[in-house]
């Protein structure tokens, strides 16, 4: 096959077709050269040097090659580990800027830049080539129809986010034809569809969707993979096993195809992105990508003794994103998630990491001055998971302004109030009210703090009322790996049981759970699952197990039928009363003259609380009044928004408590229309007023309406 090269452009950098030919651009500050490699159908190599340099980019432009022509690099330079230079030209590198991957990465020795069987280790060059095993890139035609399709903005204070696996989810979905289980096109299918809508979620929160190492030499060993591709190698590909249609490009439009789906069914699409390390590992690692494409320029190499990896992630590597190439990385696979493939927003993976410009974390790193000031981030969601695992790395409640937070202190505190550890009120009552002692003095809103009780990482909701300690086991580390604190409790046994009272115990647990959740200020997030009782047997880290442990299952019994019904209805419920989702902080004052604060505080007798009452650590109980004619803040067109006022009363004692009605109330007419003893929304609640007392069941909660 002759190639005619020429010179072609600096920019953009990756493989670029214009309709003509193809133009590729690589940034290495360190290389002394690179070849562009193409491979054709039957996987025969032709390499080609990329003569022309400007700015430390190598690139050229060959006219007739288009999309799906299949592509890599070899990057020369000098093998000096010591000094953090990895170079070896022996070894087919991914494009940092390719937008399809076709092919798994394997864990065959000769992807590893040194010999294995030296006994110097990651210091002896390695003779091996890997281009026969190696994936390959593939240039790619961008055009799609997306007609009239546009991020739909949905407002935070409205926004309900379903954190789920695109595999995972889909994988045993009966409703679903089997070819297109575990895939894009399986998440944009009428049934996936339909359950997300039904249950009135506006977002949907993917792991990692980025093109990642799936078989890491410590899983291969033991017969597991990635299951939660928190290893990317490329962060402009979408992962091509995930694909039903193809790999060689095919991956893309599916992709979009299912964004564009679900916009058109109301859901956002938010990616959880991660910036901070890639799959290359540490030391010991393979050199797939950035490693042998200039290792010293994309990596915080320790200062000292560069033949070593700073990691403030525990993967084994950090990015250095003090680098203005590793921003500008970063920053355009951003924008090329918001521009071509239309997503809605990001979830930062350790996103502590991305802000260490030296040793300590600095929310004003440049990272988060450019993300401020980009026009095209400008509108779109935003939420950094705030923390990493480095010294000073808890960093919930620091992110800049326009920054959502996964609120880790909600989670605990939720966690140990239904459980009854000892703890202040005062701790719940600021959870549930959006976290102001977090997010308030900085000038953020509530929306800032993303509640969530369960995520990927750690128990399901299930278990987290099931299991008092992790059952790992299927990991192969003798349940070594996952959290060890888990603030979880079994309800009296450990694992599954057939005992009824446990059983009743751990259903209202659930539901107590969920409730707290959708009644509090704040971004709820519901891990996919939680809302049909999906178990993974107590194994807390299922970062392996791609298998039916982490695949949700659709085989609802009746308490999990029940389930789903009682979640549909209480996000049905949050979403029809404003006072649940205001967009700005309670005032604890009283609102439009009406001498009735926006939000007050009671003891279970009626009685209003005390300061002292608030920093008791064994009380349980209290009582919360909402007023719906309290909400301070306008309505999209400047009207005002007027709700029902409602009364919840929280029981986390092990006995039942008998509740009074607040003096202030007592002349008023309530109806009971949530009580999280009952498997489901009550259609016609209970009456209650004057000096009536209303016995609420111990480890649970009661939701009643002002009548009249």
């Amino acid at each position: 096959m002759y190639v005619t090269l020429w010179p072609g452009n600096v920019y953009p950098l990756g493989a670029t077709w214009d309709g003509k030919g193809t133009n590729f651009a690589l940034f290495s500050e360190n290389a002394t050269g690179v070849e562009l490699c193409l491979f054709d159908n039957d996987d025969e190599e032709i390499r080609v040097p990329l003569t022309e340099k400007n700015n430390f980019v190598w690139h050229g432009y060959l006219p007739g090659v288009g999309p799906g022509q299949k592509y890599g690099f070899r990057v020369h330079g000098a093998w000096a580990p010591e000094v953090g230079h990895r170079f070896n030209p022996n070894k087919l590198l991914i494009d940092p800027y390719t937008k399809a991957i076709d092919g798994e990465f394997s864990n065959d020795p000769s992807v590893f830049g040194y010999s294995l069987d030296a006994p110097e280790k990651d210091l002896v060059f390695s003779e091996l080539d890997d281009a026969k095993i190696m994936p390959k890139c593939v240039v790619v035609d961008q055009s799609f129809d997306w007609e009239d399709d546009k991020r739909l903005n949905t407002p935070w204070h409205t926004t309900v986010i379903y954190e789920t696996h695109v595999k995972g989810f889909t994988k045993l979905h009966p409703g679903i034809p089997e070819e297109l289980r575990g895939t894009y096109a399986g998440l944009a299918h009428p049934a996936a569809i339909q359950h997300l809508q039904q249950l009135g979620i506006t977002a949907v929160e993917l792991m990692p969707v980025h093109h990642f190492l799936s078989h890491p030499g410590h899983l291969e060993d033991k017969g597991l993979r990635n299951y939660w591709g928190y290893d990317s190698i490329n962060y402009f590909a979408p992962y091509s096993s995930y694909s039903a249609s193809g790999t060689e490009g095919q991956q893309v439009t599916e992709f979009k195809q299912m964004v564009k789906t679900l916009h058109f069914a109301g859901i956002e699409v938010i990616l959880d992105v991660v910036y901070n390390h890639t799959g290359e590992g540490n030391h010991f690692g393979p050199t797939l990508s950035l490693r042998g494409i200039d290792n010293s320029v994309y990596y915080r190499l320790v200062k000292d003794d560069p033949r070593y990896y700073m990691d403030f992630t525990g993967c084994g590597n950090s990015l250095n994103v003090r680098h203005a190439q590793v921003l500008k990385l970063i920053m355009d696979s951003l924008r090329y998630w918001v521009i071509e493939m239309h997503v809605d927003g990001f979830r930062f993976d350790l996103a502590s990491a991305l802000a260490r410009e030296l040793y300590e974390v600095d929310n004003l790193s440049a990272f988060f001055d450019i993300i401020h000031q980009d026009p095209i981030l400008a509108d779109v969601k935003l939420i950094a998971e705030p923390w990493d695992l480095g010294e000073g790395g808890y960093q919930v409640g620091n992110f800049p302004l326009r920054w959502s937070e996964w609120n880790g202190r909600y989670r605990d505190t939720v966690r140990d109030f239904w459980r009854g550890v000892d703890d202040s009120l005062g701790q719940f009552a600021y959870c549930f009210t959006g976290s102001p002692d977090l997010y308030q003095t900085n000038g953020r809103n509530p929306n800032a703090s993303i509640n969530f009780i369960t995520a990927h990482d750690g128990f399901t909701l299930n278990d987290l009322v099931s299991y008092n300690e992790k059952h790992n086991e299927a990991n192969g580390e003798d349940s070594r790996d996952g959290e060890s604190h888990n603030r979880s409790w079994n309800c009296g046994v450990e694992g599954e049981t057939d005992d009824p009272e446990v059983m009743r115990l751990r259903e209202r647990q659930r539901r107590n759970f969920l409730a707290t959740l959708m009644l509090s200020q704040g971004v709820p997030m519901l891990l996919e699952g939680d809302e049909i009782g999906c178990s993974q047997k107590g194994n807390n880290n299922v970062y392996c197990q791609d298998n039916e442990i982490s695949w949700r299952h659709w085989d609802l019994h009746k308490a999990n039928s029940d389930l789903l019904d009682f979640t549909r209805e209480l996000i049905n419920f949050r979403h029809q009363h404003p006072v649940f989702r205001r967009r700005k902080w309670f005032q604890g004052r009283p609102i439009h003259g009406l001498g009735i604060n926006d939000i007050a505080w009671f003891n279970s007798d009626g009685s209003g609380m005390t300061e002292k009452q608030w920093l008791v650590s064994y009380a349980k109980v209290m009582e919360i009044f909402l007023n719906g004619q309290g909400i301070a803040t306008p309505g999209d067109r400047g009207e005002r928004i007027i709700d029902e006022s409602f009364l919840i009363f929280f029981n986390a004692h092990y006995e039942l408590i008998e509740f009074a009605l607040p003096n202030e109330f007592k002349e008023k007419v309530w109806e009971i229309v949530i009580d999280t003893n009952e498997p489901r929304f009550l259609d016609r609640g209970k009456l209650v007023s004057g000096s009536q007392s209303v016995p609420v069941t111990d480890r649970s909660l009661m939701v009643l309406r002002l009548i009249s």
